[in-house]
């Protein structure tokens, strides 16, 4: 009988070792811990950007060293965004600006400093002035396809579509829209 019954018993499958006590928990922890920053590194590789803002073109809106967060996914400028363009000949790191015009649209600056586009006076609460200086351009300017005006907010020290030397922007050098400031603490803010 005992032949019988050691016949019909099953054999075990051996036991699978397990990660025993602190050095178990500290593999789990290292896998979340890793795991969660591939996440976080995806995110911001792909859909958001964090830059530094570099001077005072954009007070008061923004100001020197704040860290702002952008996004760049299927992003088409749009008049009023804040853009980082990558950096050209004559400046050796990203702009910070406002878009003013887009493709097709006309921008003048008449000699009060008034903006006006399409023949619209632009209200620009934003800016840091009652004024805007024209620059070397010449007005009416029609904006190229595939191009935009950009302007600083501090536009008596704004290096920007105004001048020659930045001219109207290529809309392929804009690296993404800004969404916000997320550094320092006290400055955190989102933009619409």
């Amino acid at each position: 009988m005992k032949a019988r019954h050691m016949q019909t018993r099953k054999k075990r499958k051996p036991e699978s070792p397990q990660r025993s006590g602190g050095i178990g928990s500290c593999f789990e922890w290292m896998e979340a811990i890793v795991g969660s920053i591939l996440i976080v590194v995806t995110i911001f590789t792909f859909f958001f950007g964090i830059k530094r803002v570099s001077g005072d073109s954009m007070l008061p809106t923004l100001y020197d060293q704040d860290r702002i967060v952008l996004t760049n996914l299927f992003y088409r400028p749009q008049p009023k965004d804040i853009v980082v363009v990558a950096h050209g000949a004559v400046y050796d790191e990203p702009l910070v600006k406002r878009v003013i015009a887009v493709a097709g649209q006309t921008v003048e600056i008449n000699r009060t400093g008034d903006v006006f586009v399409d023949g619209v006076l632009q209200e620009e609460s934003y800016i840091n002035g009652a004024k805007t200086a024209r620059g070397e351009q010449e007005y009416p300017l029609v904006v190229p396809e595939g191009y935009l005006f950009v302007m600083g907010d501090n536009r008596m020290n704004s290096l920007d579509s105004r001048s020659l030397d930045v001219d109207v922007v290529d809309e392929r050098l804009v690296i993404g829209k800004v969404q916000g400031v997320v550094f320092p603490f006290d400055r955190i803010q989102l933009f619409s």
